[in-house]
């Protein structure tokens, strides 16, 4: 593997973006959640919500980003330390997936408005860790996972029926390059040594032995 890949080859972010308010004690805890990918993006989206929610006695955040969840940053805006800012990253980060993976690429920014009374240190606690789980109860999400992209040389009488045959198989077939005398079929494949033996063997089927596979690169892809 590339040492500048990840070592997880999936994980699960916002299918977009959502909101969701709840009211705790006369306090609004409005939940904004975003997929984002660089902490540039994340740090934009918080500014804009500073603009929109200026009234607001807090904003306070939480994001986590990269597949393998790398970058990492919250921040209580005003509220007791570790009141708001770790809860919520806690909650980002100890979520509950079916599928057992874990989610990334999501800020999550909680703007409050005061209402009179106080929660107390434990109160802030909860509401903050209830407002982004509740938030993320009402969001669409979806799987993440990368793909190696393999290429397989091929005639050009021969390339439209490796095409066919393995896209009927369930394979991913990425754009074909065609050169003067010979094309190049490209077969994305989830990135597991499993799935690369099992094209392997397809492969060796499909072209009697002689195909040559070699990798290309990989990429990210949303699962629909």
């Amino acid at each position: 593997m590339n040492t500048n890949e990840s070592a997880a080859t999936s994980y699960t972010t916002l299918r977009g973006d959502s909101v969701h308010e709840l009211e705790i004690k006369r306090s609004r805890f409005i939940t904004y959640l975003y997929r984002v990918e660089t902490e540039a993006e994340a740090r934009n989206r918080i500014a804009g919500l500073r603009k929109t929610h200026f009234d607001a006695r807090h904003h306070c955040t939480a994001f986590i980003l990269g597949p393998d969840r790398m970058t990492q940053r919250s921040n209580d805006d005003g509220e007791p330390s570790g009141t708001a800012g770790i809860p919520m990253l806690d909650a980002l980060a100890k979520r509950d997936l079916p599928d057992q993976s874990h989610l990334s690429d999501t800020l999550a920014v909680v703007v409050r408005y005061f209402g009179g009374i106080k929660l107390g240190a434990g109160g802030l606690v909860r509401a903050y860790s209830e407002a982004v789980s509740s938030g993320l109860d009402h969001a669409s999400l979806l799987r993440r996972q990368r793909l190696r992209i393999f290429t397989l040389p091929a005639s050009h009488a021969l390339a439209a029926r490796y095409e066919n045959e393995l896209r009927a198989a369930g394979y991913q077939i990425e754009p074909t390059h065609w050169e003067a005398d010979a094309a190049l079929v490209h077969i994305g494949i989830p990135d597991t040594p499993e799935a690369a033996e099992e094209l392997r063997v397809h492969v060796a089927a499909l072209t009697a032995g002689a195909g040559e596979l070699a990798t290309a690169t990989t990429r990210w892809v949303d699962l629909i």
